[in-house]
């Protein structure tokens, strides 16, 4: 008897864990990096390896982290969208090259346009596993001290953009008026 309800025990455990992700996006993933700072790094920068780009490079404004790289084929879908982005001069955003090769990258940059504030290279993806990067691309919305706001997996869209980043952008500008204006009548 044991035999037969153990399989049928199991099989129901694994429907139930099954049928539970269904309504789930499998292009969320969770960060335990939300509501904390974000990782402390300086790597090279990606153009100037004599220069370097640290976490605190990306503090004092709302801002994107964009990990790319130049092999990612979903990083060249959404590079227009990152260039218009730029343009607009609405979010400073900051490129994490993970992976790469520096002249593979460099060429990139060259070729298809550079939307970003500054590039810190990380070769070895050292500084993307404190990150909690699975893959590229990935982008990052951080709060002016650092913090990690919201983390997007996969391209980004104008869709996404407005859906998921302009209300989270326009909150944390909102704070951080509201902490620059405490400060102010507190001096």
């Amino acid at each position: 008897m044991i035999r037969y309800i153990l399989p049928i025990a199991v099989f129901l455990a694994l429907l139930i864990f099954l049928l539970a992700g269904l309504g789930k996006d499998p292009g969320e993933l969770p960060s335990p990096l939300i509501g904390r700072d974000s990782p402390t790094f300086t790597l090279p920068e990606l153009s100037n390896p004599q220069e370097t780009v640290s976490d605190t490079d990306i503090r004092g404004e709302v801002a994107l982290v964009n990990v790319w790289a130049s092999w990612c084929v979903a990083c060249r879908q959404e590079h227009n969208f990152l260039m218009a982005l730029a343009r607009s001069g609405t979010i400073p955003i900051y490129g994490l090259n993970w992976r790469d090769e520096r002249p593979a990258a460099l060429r990139w940059l060259r070729d298809l346009g550079n939307p970003y504030t500054a590039n810190a290279f990380d070769g070895d993806g050292r500084v993307g596993i404190d990150w909690g990067v699975y893959g590229a691309p990935e982008t990052f919305l951080l709060d002016q001290e650092g913090r990690v706001i919201y983390k997007h997996v996969s391209p980004l869209t104008p869709q996404v953009w407005r859906e998921e980043f302009e209300p989270r952008i326009a909150e944390a500008r909102k704070a951080e008026a509201g902490t620059a204006e405490a400060r102010k009548s507190g001096s």
